[in-house]
This record gives C-alpha cells, structure tokens and sequence, in this order.
C-alpha cells in the first residue's frame, strides 16, 4: 500500500501498448505461413482416412506451394489483426490525471474528479475507483500484466493506490433472487443484468452497474454469480 507521492506530473495513459497488439498480428501471420506446409499433408491425410476434407483445406491443398504461402499469410495476418483488433476494444484506456482520471472503453467514458477517489486497487483482474461515501465510481476489467504501469501512473499522481485485493473483500455478499437486503428495484436491476451477462451484452451489462450504483451497490461477477455491496 502507498499513499505518498512525489509531485504529479502530466497526464498518464495507460493502454495495451502497439507491439502487443503487433505481437498478435505477427503471431497469425506465422501460424498462416506454417499452415501452408501443412496443409497438404493434413487434407491427404483426413482424405486418406476419412475419405473427405473441408471444401477450403482441400482448395489450399491445390495451390502451389507458393501461392499457398502468400495466401495462407495474409489470411493468419488478417485473423491476427482481428484478434488484436477486438482485444484492444475490450481493454480500456485509463487516463490518469493530477485532477482526474478519464476511464475509456467501447466507445464510452467515465470521468471521475481527483476529489471523490478515496481508493484505488484492482480486485482480481478489475480496476477499482472508490469514494470516501463507499461508492464505486469505477469497476472495469484490465489486462493484468498492465497492473505495474496502472499503478505507477496512479502513484505519480499521488492517488491512493492500495494494491492488488479488495480491501472491502469481506462484504461482498452472494445475491439470491429475492433474497433478504435488497428491495425489488435493485433485485430487478441484478436480473437484469444477470440476463444481460448471460446473453453477453456487455453494454447492458455496465447499464444496470450503473443504476445499481446510482442506488448505492457496488456489483460484482465470481464466475457465473453477482455478489454486491452497499456503500
């Protein structure tokens, strides 16, 4: 836990740097080329034995050689740059500020002032902004091997970072449909969003956290559950 810093300085974003993303692209484009020497054998092998293959394996086995090299390339390339493409959307863009953080995902973004951040921990693979008042004002998932360069930039900017676990662990409870502590709007809101997880719409997902927080419950996902907490 740190809650010193030395002086703030410019604003720090914190994102999935481009030669990850590169990495990924690159990493197709070498499994494409891998794939046209193999892709001979595998199509007279699945002939061989099951006396058919797929329409397209049997095609790239037709090629020569190096059409099928250049070919396969660019296709692993593409499913590469895909890939690389949606990991990027799913990850968001912390912009960490003396005065405020800017957090950024799908097109969307949450603005939160310096002075209502009272602690900040990543909770599992989530970023946590928490208020004095024990709202949540940010919960979003991030890529872990950026927990190093998430805290140095909240710690630049003398937030108070306090680690790698939920302080506030302990009350979190399970939610059960109907259950005691919640009245049927919030339970309505945790269908809701259960539905929403279910059917992996993550935009209505987040639109009923938000509404639960505006009510005063922090939410959280353990595997298939929600678990919450009021402020």
């Amino acid at each position: 836990m740190s809650t010193s810093m030395s002086k703030a300085g410019p604003t720090v974003t914190v994102r999935l740097p481009g030669a990850w993303l590169g990495a990924v692209v690159l990493a197709g484009a070498l499994l494409g080329f891998g794939a046209a020497f193999a892709v001979g054998p595998v199509a007279h092998w699945l002939m061989d034995v099951f006396g058919g293959a797929p329409a397209p394996l049997r095609l790239a086995a037709r090629l020569p050689l190096g059409w099928a090299v250049a070919v396969l390339t660019v296709v692993g390339g593409v499913g590469g740059a895909v890939v690389a493409g949606a990991w990027k959307d799913e990850s968001p863009v912390v912009e960490v500020g003396a005065g405020s953080v800017v957090v950024r995902r799908d097109g969307t973004g949450r603005h939160v002032e310096r002075a209502y951040v009272a602690e900040v921990f990543i909770d599992r693979r989530e970023l946590v902004l928490r208020g004095a008042d024990g709202r949540e004002h940010v919960r979003t998932w991030v890529e872990s091997a950026l927990n190093g360069r998430l805290r140095e930039a909240f710690e630049r900017q003398g937030y108070p970072w306090l680690g790698t676990a939920d302080p506030h662990e302990a009350e979190f409870i399970p939610w059960v449909d109907h259950g005691p502590g919640l009245d049927e709007p919030a339970h309505a809101l945790l269908r809701t969003r259960q539905r929403a997880l279910t059917d992996e719409k993550s935009g209505a997902a987040d639109e009923a956290r938000d509404e639960l927080r505006a009510l005063g419950i922090s939410v959280r996902d353990r595997g298939k559950a929600q678990q919450y907490r009021r402020a």
